[in-house]
Parts: structure tokens; C-alpha cells; sequence
């Protein structure tokens, strides 16, 4: 799979650096596709969120898959917006896999009727597809209380 992205660090109100990266999926998001994402998390992290978008200019647009993990909570929340609408969240996971400090690395399996969730190559969750063609999704943005050592 081929992304090209652009990272951006920024500070916030903690004085943690918060990272954004964008990437873009060539072709959009088909079967058989893995998204890798490896990163770090930091000393003090309130959450991170990983996003699968349409259209990364415009922030109304669908959202395929939005996966957001809150460290307060201990969740990891996904969900999809559709024709402006939010849907259903799904929160079920079986165990909290992030730790403040530890690296960690993320895969997106995109098969036929779900994204399966692996974390550290243990499977974390799966997220059916809401959004179809699965190929409207172009992008895939990553920002929060992280270092980002690799997307791809």
C-alpha cells in the first residue's frame, strides 16, 4: 500500500507535543490492504484518535472509521459519520492495551466486510464496514498524545 503524509507538531495546553499526521491511501481503502501504524505514547496522555477519511480538507465530510482511545476512560470508542451523521458507538474491547511511555504498533487489516484491529500482533476488536465503497476513503489521519515512528 502506498500513503504519503505530512506531519505536523504542535503544542498544547499541557506543553506535550501533540502530533497530526495526515496520509494518503493511493487508490483508497480496498481489501487485503493493511494500514501499519507505530508509534509511542506519551508520559502523560489524555487520548489519541486514528482516522479513516474521505476528504481530509473538508471536515463534514463521511468519516469511515474514527477510532478514538481515551486513557481517563480506558476506552478505545469507533464509530463512522455518514451523510453528516455520526452512528452508533461500539466500545466493546477485551482487555486495555496502551500504557504511558510504552511503544506500541497498530494494524488495520481492511478485509471484505470489516476492519480487524491488531495491536502488537494480538487482535484488539473488529469494525464493520458502515461506509461503502470502502474506496471513498482516501486518508488516514492520526493525532493526539503520541509519537508517530512510522505509518505506512
Amino acid at each position: 500500500m502506498s500513503l504519503t503524509g505530512q506531519q505536523k507538531m504542535t503544542e498544547n495546553d499541557r506543553g506535550t507535543n501533540v502530533e497530526t499526521y495526515i496520509g494518503e491511501i493511493k487508490g483508497g481503502l480496498r481489501p487485503t490492504m493493511r494500514i501499519t501504524i507505530m508509534g509511542v505514547i506519551c508520559t502523560n496522555p489524555k487520548s489519541f484518535s486514528v482516522t479513516l477519511l474521505c476528504d481530509p480538507t473538508d471536515t463534514s465530510t463521511d468519516v469511515g472509521m474514527l477510532l478514538a482511545v481515551n486513557f481517563t476512560e480506558k476506552s478505545i470508542v469507533r464509530n463512522s459519520r455518514i451523510a453528516g451523521k455520526w452512528g452508533k458507538e461500539e466500545k466493546t474491547i477485551p482487555y486495555f492495551p496502551f500504557t504511558a511511555g510504552d511503544s506500541f504498533k497498530m494494524e488495520l487489516l481492511c478485509e471484505h466486510q470489516q476492519i480487524r484491529i491488531l495491536l502488537d500482533g494480538r487482535q484488539l476488536c473488529d469494525y464493520n464496514h458502515r461506509l461503502v465503497p470502502m474506496q471513498k476513503v482516501t486518508n488516514v489521519q492520526i493525532s493526539g498524545d503520541l509519537k508517530l515512528t512510522k505509518v505506512a
